[in-house]
């Protein structure tokens, strides 16, 4: 898959990306706005994990987002079941250099217009830590609303801090 953001693009991960994947990755500035999931350190062993996870989901649903030279970020949903079945989750993240370009807001668009095209939703959703303003402009300027705040919902770095939810409807976007 590949869609185009301006002189980005959203794409599939590829073996290659690994030591960009690392060099971005291993950064405590994108760690501490992210899921414990996401390993810090970041090694070559991780990039290797999450490449060969993300090559191997059916459907395709967690991309690079890339320049003409490398891999400078990820992006991806998680499609829910059961009850929440028409609801994914969107996930973002950037290698620093590149923060503040309107790279992110851009992704998350372009990502969200995909998934409405090409999946059963009715809405997609994101979590912003508490500490992290510019992933709320992010997703503020890709059409989404700040729905609640979870207080004391999420423990970070052995802090416990609130979290702010966003989301965006099908028959918003477009």
């Amino acid at each position: 898959m590949k869609l185009s953001i301006g002189d980005y693009k959203i794409r599939s991960w590829e073996w290659q990306d690994r030591v960009a994947l690392v060099r971005h990755a291993n950064n405590p500035r994108v760690w501490i706005n992210l899921r414990d999931s996401f390993p810090y350190p970041y090694t070559d062993g991780d990039a290797k994990n999450w490449i060969r996870f993300a090559r191997e989901q059916r459907p395709e649903t967690h991309f690079a987002i890339a320049n003409p030279e490398e891999a400078i970020g990820g992006i991806g949903l998680v499609l829910q079941s059961d009850v929440n079945r028409l609801s994914a989750e969107i996930g973002y993240w950037l290698g620093e250099p590149f923060w503040g370009r309107g790279i992110a807001s851009r992704a998350v668009q372009a990502l969200s217009e995909y998934a409405f095209a090409n999946f059963d939703l009715l809405r997609i959703y994101a979590w912003v830590f508490e500490w992290n303003p510019a992933s709320a402009r992010v997703l503020e300027k890709a059409g989404y609303r700040r729905e609640g705040r979870l207080r004391q919902s999420v423990i970070k770095n052995g802090r416990v801090i609130d979290q702010f939810l966003y989301a965006i409807l099908r028959e918003e976007v477009g």
